[in-house]
C-alpha cells in the first residue's frame, strides 16, 4: 500500500534512484495559504551534514504540480515531486543478486518477483522520508493555528544520552526552540560528545542506532478513535513507515512495567480550574483517548545496515553463500535527519485524527 490517511489521503511514490520522489495529498481544505519557506527549513534540517552523514546531498528542490494556484489550495489533488539529482546507481549494481544483510532487499526481490527497482533500496529508501517532511510541514502550519505544537529531540544515539523531555510541562518555547535547531538536543552541552562519538565510528566504517522523542501539546481532551485509529495504534501505525523504525512507546512505555500500580496511575486533580494529572506516566493518553497532558512518544531506530566492512551474504543466482562489501555513500547514523520525519509524522496524524472532531462538529 502507498496510499495512507483516514481523512486526508496521501499517496508517495517514486524510488531513490528513480528521477523524482513524490506525493499526492488529497483532502486538503481549498483556500489553505501554503508556507513553503517552513517547508524549505523542514527540508533542509532533513538534508544530510557530511561530518556526520552520508555525502548523497540532495537540494530537495520540489515542484508543487496540481492542486495549487496563486498561492493557495485549489481543494484538488495536491501534488508534490522532488528531484533525484545525485545517484550513483553502479553502486548497486549487484543488488539484483546478493543481497545487503539487514536491509529489505532479499524480501523484496521474493515479493515483487525480482522487478523492483533495488537501487539505493529502491521504495524502502529513506529517501523518501523528503515526501513526510513536505506533508508534515503542511500539517504544522495548520495545527500551530489551533496552538497545538509538536516537538522533537534527539534522546539518545548508542549509549549517550539526552536530557529527556519534562512529562508534565507544556512549554511551548521549548518545542519551538528544538524546531528551529537542525541538531535537536535539550541539552546542548552533550552536543559534542555526539559528534565526537558519530565521528569515530565513521572513520571506524560501522554505525550508531538511537532513539528519538517527540511531546505533543494542547491537543484537545478525546482526540482519538477506538478501536484501531486511536492515538497510539494510529501513531505507531505511520511511525513505522519511516525506514528503520523498530520499536515505539508512549509515557513511560515498557518501564511502566518495572512498578506497582500506586506508582504510576495518574491522578486527577484541579488545578487553575482546570483538570490535570499529577503525574504523565501515560503519556497523556488512555483508552486510546488524549486526556489533555502532553502525549509523550519515544521511536528506536536501528544502528544503519548499510555499513563498509565485508559481511556473509547469499548470492541468489547461483544459490550459494557469498561474502559482501555494501558500496555507496551512506550515513553512519541517521537519527539526527530522522528526528525531524518523526516530527512530521506526528503533525500529520494529529491532523488527520482531528478531522474526525471536524465531521462530528458538522453533523
Amino acid at each position: 500500500m502507498n496510499t495512507t490517511g483516514k481523512n486526508i489521503n496521501i499517496t508517495f511514490f517514486g524510488e531513490s534512484h528513480g528521477p523524482y520522489i513524490g506525493l499526492v495529498i488529497d483532502g486538503l481544505p481549498p483556500g489553505l495559504k501554503i508556507d513553503n519557506n517552513l517547508i524549505k527549513n523542514n527540508l533542509l534540517k532533513r538534508r544530510p551534514v557530511k561530518k556526520i552523514n552520508t555525502s548523497r546531498i540532495e537540494t530537495d528542490n520540489y515542484e508543487i504540480i496540481s492542486g495549487f494556484y496563486n498561492g493557495f489550495t485549489t481543494g484538488a489533488a495536491f501534488t508534490v515531486i522532488i528531484p533525484n539529482n545525485n545517484t550513483k546507481s553502479e553502486d548497486y549494481s549487484d543488488l539484483n543478486s546478493v543481497p545487503r544483510p539487514s536491509h529489505a532487499d532479499y524480501p523484496a526481490s521474493i515479493k515483487y518477483r525480482g522487478f523492483n527497482d533495488y537501487r539505493g533500496g529502491g521504495m524502502f529508501s529513506g529517501r523518501l522520508t523528503a515526501l513526510w517532511i513536505v506533508v508534515g510541514s503542511i500539517a504544522q502550519q495548520i495545527l500551530e493555528k489551533s496552538d497545538i505544537y509538536v516537538g522533537s529531540h534527539i534522546y539518545s544515539i548508542h549509549t549517550l544520552q539526552d536530557k529527556p523531555f519534562d512529562m508534565v510541562s507544556k512549554n511551548k518555547a521549548t518545542l519551538i526552540s528544538l524546531n528551529a535547531k537542525g541538531f535537536p538536543i535539550i541539552d546542548e552541552s552533550n552536543k559534542e560528545n555526539f559528534i565526537t562519538l558519530i565521528e569515530k565510528t565513521k572513520s571506524s566504517f560501522d554505525s550508531l542506532g538511537g532513539i528519538v522523542e517527540s511531546k505533543i501539546i494542547n491537543v484537545p481532551v478525546g482526540l482519538g478513535e477506538p478501536y484501531f485509529s486511536s492515538i497510539e495504534s494510529y501513531l505507531s501505525n505511520l511511525l513505522f513507515s519511516i525506514p528503520g523504525v523498530k520499536g515505539v512507546e508512549f509515557g513511560k512505555g515498557f518501564d511502566i512495567t518495572n512498578f506497582y500500580g500506586s506508582e504510576m496511575n495518574d491522578q486527577f486533580e484541579i488545578k487553575k480550574n482546570n483538570v490535570t494529572t499529577s503525574s504523565n506516566n501515560s503519556g497523556g493518553i488512555l483508552g486510546g483517548l488524549s486526556n489533555g497532558m502532553p502525549i509523550l512518544v519515544r521511536v528506536a531506530f536501528k544502528p544503519t545496515a548499510s555499513i563498509h566492512k565485508t559481511q556473509k551474504s547469499i548470492n541468489l543466482n547461483k544459490f550459494e553463500n557469498e561474502n559482501i562489501l555494501i558500496k555507496g555513500r551512506h550515513d553512519p547514523q541517521y537519527v539526527s535527519r530522522a528526528v525531524h520525519v518523526v516530527t512530521a509524522v506526528i503533525n500529520f496524524a494529529i491532523l488527520d485524527l482531528l478531522m474526525f472532531k471536524h465531521k462530528k462538529d458538522v453533523l
